[in-house]
């Protein structure tokens, strides 16, 4: 059985780290590096080819969404959690049984502005008080976003 209908992700990176810019140049990244069982969960048991992105820059001074991205592969074994001098090294994962996961991701456009995030805070009614972006105490690195809060979203711009 194949899922017909698209999905909607926000995903988040630093960018003095991994930025929208970057993705531009490259075309297609890995995102490696989640260490979050349910960031992984998303990304490993959720995510599909096709599926729409929005690329959010965190820790920065304005932080917000800076573009789009497609899911460009299903998920696979993240190699850095077997490399011992990767910052992502885990001693408890094996070849054999990997426990972190990624997606490859591919460039699909940069927004004309940065959203901000005190701007989308400003939506929250709209967007609903369980979207994880401005829920209290989430600092998921991974997760869905509805077709209508990806369209709003991409609204803002």
């Amino acid at each position: 059985m194949t899922r017909t209908r698209r999905r909607y992700w926000l995903m988040k990176s630093e960018p003095d780290a991994f930025s929208i810019d970057d993705l531009q140049r490259v075309g297609t990244e890995p995102w490696n590096g989640v260490r979050n069982y349910q960031a992984r969960n998303f990304m490993r048991d959720g995510m599909q080819v096709g599926d729409g992105v929005l690329f959010y820059h965190s820790n920065t001074a304005v932080p917000g969404i800076a573009g789009t991205a497609t899911v460009a592969s299903a998920a696979y074994p993240d190699d850095t959690q077997f490399d011992r001098k990767s910052d992502y090294f885990d001693p408890k994962a094996t070849r054999e049984e990997p426990r972190w996961f990624l997606i490859d991701v591919e460039f699909e456009r940069k927004l004309s502005r940065t959203i901000p995030l005190e701007e989308i805070k400003q939506h929250g009614e709209r967007l609903g008080e369980e979207f994880a972006l401005i829920k209290r105490g989430s600092r998921l690195s991974v997760f869905p976003v509805s077709a209508d809060q990806y369209k709003f979203l991409l609204s803002l711009e």
